[in-house]
């Protein structure tokens, strides 16, 4: 019985300090803010918004790094056109597990689509992007945290295209951010 109730206070003693370790997951999910900087080339002349969803899920190896995949789905109407942009990437993740924060900053790589419909008629293009940002939690308890905010700079490029015979020239941007906020589970 004396060695049962060393090794409980023992456990009981070491519970605050395996509280303290960083998780191994993480899912987060929420709102965002996408603004698509001027392309005369999409239709969309001096910037446009767009709002719609984030979901991220990561995997972290040690107290400072991880991978993480991120997916988003924006929406707008331009013009009477219904549109869409769709974002899928993935790449290495840093951060820093302080008291009740934790900053972070990502590289993302992967595919993007931007389509629109209007009136029955459907177009849309795929291409490349990359995700560069990163933002802040703030831990709610150990297995919740608020994703404050997430500012990421968004780069696409699209190949160009042959629509109904109509050549369509190939098209990069640089001039693109979104912003993101929402609950992030921890396990």
């Amino acid at each position: 019985m004396q060695k049962f109730i060393i090794c409980l206070v023992a456990v009981l003693l070491s519970a605050p300090l395996v509280a303290q370790n960083a998780s191994k997951g993480e899912v987060f999910g929420g709102y965002q803010y996408l603004h698509f900087g001027g392309d005369t080339s999409l239709g969309v002349g001096s910037g446009q918004g767009f709002n719609g969803w984030n979901a991220a899920a990561a995997y972290n190896f040690s107290k400072y790094l991880g991978v993480e995949g991120d997916f988003s789905g924006t929406y707008a109407n331009i013009s009477g056109v219904s549109t869409h942009v769709y974002t899928y990437t993935g790449g290495p993740v840093v951060f820093a597990n302080l008291d009740r924060i934790k900053p972070f900053a990502h590289v993302l790589f992967g595919g993007t689509k931007v389509g629109g419909s209007e009136s029955g008629v459907s177009i849309s293009f795929n291409g490349y992007t990359v995700i560069a940002g990163g933002g802040v939690d703030a831990k709610v308890n150990p297995h919740l945290a608020v994703r404050v905010a997430q500012f990421d700079w968004l780069y696409y490029h699209f190949g160009s295209q042959t629509i109904a015979g109509i050549e369509v020239p190939a098209v990069s941007g640089s001039n693109n951010m979104r912003i993101s906020t929402g609950i992030v589970f921890r396990f």
